[in-house]
């Protein structure tokens, strides 16, 4: 009987995701949010943070580096 065990997901922190992505604090948020004035700084594709509790949020680590992958991936055909 075979199951289908999935991985536990790791939550990261914004102060990780920082460190991650290479982008401060604002620059999280400006992925996420449209801001008129700023089109560019939007990212559709961002991962969206996940509520913890009141006044905390994480974002599954998964998701992140799956965006970081799509981002060197993106990189890589510009530079061909």
């Amino acid at each position: 009987m075979a199951t289908n065990i999935s991985p536990p997901l790791s939550i990261l922190r914004r102060k990780q995701v920082e460190a991650r992505t290479g982008l401060s604090r604002s620059g999280i948020y400006a992925r996420l949010r449209f801001n008129p004035d700023r089109p560019g700084d939007h990212d559709p594709t961002f991962p969206k943070p996940v509520n913890l509790g009141p006044r905390s949020v994480g974002w599954i680590e998964a998701e992140v580096d799956a965006w970081i992958a799509q981002r060197v991936e993106h990189s890589r055909q510009i530079a061909e």
